[in-house]
């Protein structure tokens, strides 16, 4: 019976339009809606993310890679896109998930239609879902894999589909830095939107940042405060690190599994963080210090994603509202007595920020660079400015 009624919702939507789209789900599930963006046939793992802007931020980062978003916020599309707010120039997302289907833009930034942009970025959509149905799903499943068929002539091969979905390669266990990480050494020379670089008083301070796949606001923040900032692949050497002279180390953001990373550098990532110059870690930097310093790291349940996240500044008990994007985290019980837990998030009290105890090295597992937003804990870019300071007087 179930099968005659998703048989008969396939074949209305077909005879509404051509633009049927059929989104598949690890367990065999067919949830046909109308597709958008560019036409093809995309598999990942399905995802959810709360917040209620910022797409455009978000469908650009590379942490998404390999990921199918679902957006629990219905109006999505609705302040269309701008050449601004890319977070890198392409996305590595798999699909995206909406309630709606995109309306036309109404904001005075906006330089192109969220459809057509997604055109451009060759990133292919599903609307006419039950977005709350979807959600509960990923929460209740454990990140399973989807698949997205957007076919204009809504001719689907679902015995050849079921294959593509049964062949993805899962996230755990794989090392996604090399997809997104720069393959050259860059300056960062942009500041953030009306922000005024704060300059040092002493000689200009230089951090390298490695690229996991870090966001372009991360850049913005370290530059906005007068740093020297260069941009290295992810796999530089000790030997070229210690050519450019740094006054700190910035470890980003990335898509993948953490072990998996840190498996492929070890030798060389474990040379750079005994150097003894301050270093900061967001997100999957984050992981790779903890993993450093002997901790172990888990695949997630569901993970952290949007922004609306509370987290516990264990110093002085103040709450941040933060950005979060991740699907693993640091396990409790593994901590060596070198780190400290800093920052707690209060949906779950999973481990959210770490310092060591006697070295200027410290790292947080949500985004304080968001943007657009929230901006509470901005504080720790500040912080990590203090540290090169200190260690320049």
């Amino acid at each position: 019976m179930a099968k005659n009624i998703l048989q008969q919702s396939y074949n209305d939507l077909i005879k509404k339009n051509n633009n049927t789209a059929v989104l598949i789900l690890e367990d065999g599930k067919k949830i046909f809606g109308t597709g958008f963006g560019y036409p093809g046939i995309k598999a990942g793992e399905m995802c959810f993310n709360t917040s209620m802007s910022g797409y455009q931020e978000i469908i650009t980062d590379p942490s998404y890679n390999g990921q199918i978003i679902t957006f629990t916020f219905p109006h999505i599309g609705n302040v269309g896109t701008n050449f601004d707010d890319y977070e890198k120039s392409k996305s590595f997302a798999s699909g995206i998930i909406t309630r709606e289907p995109p309306p036309l833009s109404s904001n005075w930034r906006s330089e192109n239609e969220f459809e057509n942009w997604l055109i451009k970025m060759r990133l292919t959509g599903i609307y006419g879902v039950d977005t709350r149905f979807l959600t509960k799903y990923i929460k209740n499943n454990n990140a399973p894999a989807g698949l997205i068929s957007f076919n204009p002539k809504s001719n689907f091969n679902f015995k050849l589909l079921n294959k593509k979905l049964e062949s993805w390669p899962r996230i755990k266990g794989a090392n996604l830095i090399p997809n997104v990480s720069s393959k050259r050494i860059k300056k960062w020379r942009k500041n953030s939107w009306g922000i005024k670089k704060i300059m040092s008083k002493n000689k200009k301070l230089h951090v390298v940042a490695f690229d996991f796949g870090i966001k372009n606001n991360i850049l913005r923040n370290l530059y906005d405060l007068g740093l020297e900032v260069t941009v290295v692949p992810f796999e530089s050497s000790i030997q070229k690190i210690k050519i450019l002279k740094p006054d700190g180390i910035f470890l980003s953001n990335g898509p993948g599994d953490p072990l998996a990373t840190y498996s492929s550098i070890k030798e060389n990532f474990d040379a750079i963080i005994k150097i003894g110059i301050p270093i900061f870690g967001i997100c999957i930097g984050h992981q790779l210090l903890a993993l450093a310093f002997g901790a172990k790291t888990e695949k997630m349940e569901q993970g952290h994603r949007g922004g609306n996240h509370p987290v516990i500044n264990l110093s002085n008990k103040n709450v941040d509202i933060t950005s979060q994007n991740h699907g693993f985290n640091v396990v409790e019980n593994s901590l060596p007595k070198t780190l400290k837990v800093t920052h707690r998030s209060l949906f779950d009290n999973s481990i959210e920020g770490l310092e060591h105890e006697s070295k200027p090295i410290f790292s947080v597992q949500f985004h304080p660079e968001a943007s657009p937003g929230p901006h509470d804990s901005k504080y720790l870019f500040k912080k990590f400015y203090a540290f090169i300071e200190k260690r320049r007087l």
